[in-house]
């Protein structure tokens, strides 16, 4: 089971585990209702490396990206389901609407995002190609995303 960690301690916690030869696979969202296309996601950016920390929107930023009534559900019952899967290590809220200043502070092995997203149009891919993360694309599961569950619960 994974851990909840508080984001004043991250960045050294990732340095000591480098140090120590393990590899670190950083990515983050909302996750707002956990559905499959989560699951599959946060395994396939597992596999890139040792640990996995998720860099979890707050529910201040979830607002500010999603609008009011999201999220569905609180940061720490977020938190809780993802720490709960056996892919993710950590979890780290954080406020802000982009991790960009999360990411600079612990310097990933590897980050990973969706597919809808490429080298040319990630917001972050400055801070990555800096600090020399690898960047890897996950492809979506077709079908699958909380704005269709909720579509279909309203329904």
């Amino acid at each position: 089971m994974g851990q909840i960690l508080r984001r004043e301690n991250i960045a050294e916690f990732v340095r000591n585990l480098q140090k120590s030869g393990k590899t670190v696979v950083a990515t983050n969202g909302c996750f707002d209702i956990l559905h499959v296309g989560h699951v599959r996601y946060l395994q396939k950016s597992k596999s890139f490396g040792d640990y996995l920390i998720v860099l979890l929107n707050s529910d201040k930023s979830v607002r500010l990206i999603k609008g009011e009534g999201r999220p569905i559900n609180n940061e720490n019952d977020r938190a809780e389901i993802l720490t709960a899967l056996n892919c993710v290590d950590y979890v780290v809220l954080f406020d802000e609407t982009s991790p960009r200043d999360l990411l600079d502070e612990i310097k990933p092995d590897v980050y990973t995002k969706g597919a809808d997203y490429n080298m040319e149009t990630l917001p972050e891919a400055d801070i990555m190609k800096k600090n020399g993360t690898k960047v890897e694309f996950i492809d979506f599961v077709p079908g699958k995303s909380t704005t269709n569950t909720i579509s279909k619960i309203k329904e």
